[in-house]
């Protein structure tokens, strides 16, 4: 059986994969050329949905590393001055 942060995270990956395909087809559908091509418009919003795209995968990831953090696990550095960075 799936555990729930896994099942979390699978949803979330396959959400944000799918509205990046209905972005790009839909840029493809308006923005389309005649000749199979796309517009230079179009082309610029395709690459602004992909970099969305990888904007919105890192911020994805940063808020469910927060989220499904469990204090138990042994990953916090907190009383463990050898864990602390050097900043």
């Amino acid at each position: 059986m799936v555990e729930r942060e896994q099942l979390i995270e699978i949803v979330v990956a396959v959400t944000a994969v799918f509205l990046m395909l209905g972005a790009m087809i839909g840029i493809g559908s308006q923005y389309g050329a005649t000749n199979g091509g796309l517009s230079p418009e179009g082309g610029q919003l395709l690459v602004g949905a992909i970099v969305g795209f990888i904007v919105l995968l890192t911020a994805v990831g940063v808020a469910l590393a927060y989220v499904l953090n469990d204090p138990d696990d042994g990953l916090e550095t907190d009383g463990d001055p050898d864990a602390q960075g050097s900043f």
